[in-house]
């Protein structure tokens, strides 16, 4: 356990803290277009997400939210506290009304755009155009309009080392895949890479899974050099587990 404590205050004291990548769970998906020959997707996070996201990153006393009206319109600042200086750090958006309940629409919407500005949710941005055809969902025909009442999730998803969707399943309420992005297939770690992660890990005490949740890896062996080496700096930089 020292040996985790470690390579985290070592991260924050380069300054390399960030806000983590979305999980699958987090991110909903929502019908945007629907046509005579299919429907396209959006994805998106709610703010409960964001809460949560800034619960773990700053602490439940390390940021606060305000909102203010301005010509009509209204805007959330997100404040985060900054440790070192004892200064709050702010990031402010606008939010747009939705259909139902204007109010407490726009500043929730405020509220998720002033987080997208602090980096909770931005690798959504990244994601490709969702299109599932028309064979493979429920569309409905009222007239010259069409409607779809299925529901979608994503089922799983992963990101490349500059926080970017690479891999992508959405399936339908019934656990249907509709749509698959596969991420291109990663060289890999040589074995003499792999022994000296591993060498790394007993000499600090450091678990593994503690490595993988820090910097996002789903499978070692197929860190990106970038990655990897990023991984062994701060392992090189921790005490180890006797000295400790």
């Amino acid at each position: 356990m020292k040996g985790e404590k470690a390579v985290k205050e070592q991260e924050e004291a380069e300054g390399r803290k960030q806000i983590r990548l979305l999980r699958a769970e987090e991110i909903e998906c929502r019908v945007s277009v629907v046509t005579a020959k299919g429907v396209s997707l959006l994805l998106y996070k709610d703010a409960r997400v964001d809460q949560r996201i800034l619960d773990e990153t700053f602490g439940m006393f390390g940021w606060k939210r305000s909102h203010q009206s301005i010509e009509g319109n209204l805007y959330c600042t997100v404040e985060v506290l900054d440790r070192e200086s004892g200064e709050w750090i702010a990031k402010q958006d606008v939010g747009t009304v939705g259909n139902y309940e204007k109010e407490k629409s726009q500043a929730s919407d405020s509220f998720k755009r002033a987080c997208f500005n602090w980096g909770i949710g931005r690798e959504l941005y990244s994601a490709p155009f969702l299109w599932v055809p028309a064979g493979m969902v429920e569309i409905q025909q009222k007239g010259e309009l069409y409607s779809c009442k299925e529901r979608f999730s994503v089922a799983s998803i992963a990101y490349n080392q500059d926080r970017e969707i690479c891999s992508l399943v959405v399936v339908n309420g019934r656990g249907q895949t509709v749509y698959e992005l596969s991420a291109p297939k990663a060289s890999g770690l040589s074995q003499s890479q792999m022994d000296s992660f591993t060498a790394e890990l007993e000499r600090t005490g450091v678990k593994l899974r503690a490595v993988q949740e820090r910097f996002q890896i789903e499978e070692p062996e197929k860190m990106p050099p970038e990655l990897y080496q990023r991984v062994m700096a701060a392992l090189r930089k921790t005490k180890s587990l006797q000295a400790a």
